[in-house]
């Protein structure tokens, strides 16, 4: 039901797994497993596969930390879309890519949960894209340290925070990995 016309198609949006990223993220393993899992449940269906990648000072470009995890595989076909803020949209070919596939819906995987997966799940809201977070494939840092609630709470409070998101003409939601259709529209 998106705003954006003539966008039917869906497309499997995965965010910053990189190996930096993800080294000290909650539940690493099991989220890494769930986004290979939706990753080649994509593929199956025929629809779009789009990779981000996000660099900065600390994350430098072409360094090892960098670099996708080495249990998910980008095929050459697949775009990859270079970031250098939270929002996946914000000055890179994201709108370009999914617009030059017709994709209206996105379904969304990776980290961190309190970052870069909730600037792009907003970027995307307002943008006009129906969003399905999937609850089980991404996460973040353990940052309770700092005073903020462990890893997994913000990763629950994500999750119940999206689904109750509602704009006109748009919808959000939060599945589980087994539960994503990748044919609904």
């Amino acid at each position: 039901m998106t705003t954006l016309p003539d966008r039917p198609h869906t497309a499997l949006l995965v965010i910053d797994v990189q190996n930096d990223v993800v080294a000290n993220a909650h539940d690493r393993d099991g989220v890494v497993a769930n986004i290979a899992t939706l990753v080649e449940r994509a593929r199956a269906c025929d629809v779009a596969v789009i990779w981000v990648q996000h660099s900065s000072e600390n994350l430098p470009e072409g360094s090892d930390g960098w670099q996708y995890v080495p249990e998910l595989e980008r095929e050459e076909s697949e775009p990859l879309v270079h970031k250098h803020y939270g929002d996946s949209f914000e000055e890179t070919t994201l709108e370009a890519e999914l617009a030059a596939r017709g994709v209206g819906r996105l379904v969304v995987a990776g980290a961190q949960t309190d970052a870069c997966i909730r600037s792009t799940l907003h970027g995307a809201f307002t943008r006009g894209y129906d969003t399905t977070l999937v609850g089980d494939a991404h996460t973040t840092d353990d940052y309770s340290s700092y005073g903020l609630p462990p890893a997994n709470q913000v990763i629950a409070h994500t999750n119940m925070y999206w689904t109750w998101q509602a704009a006109p003409g748009r919808t959000a939601s939060v599945v589980a990995t087994a539960a994503v259709d990748f044919d609904a529209t």
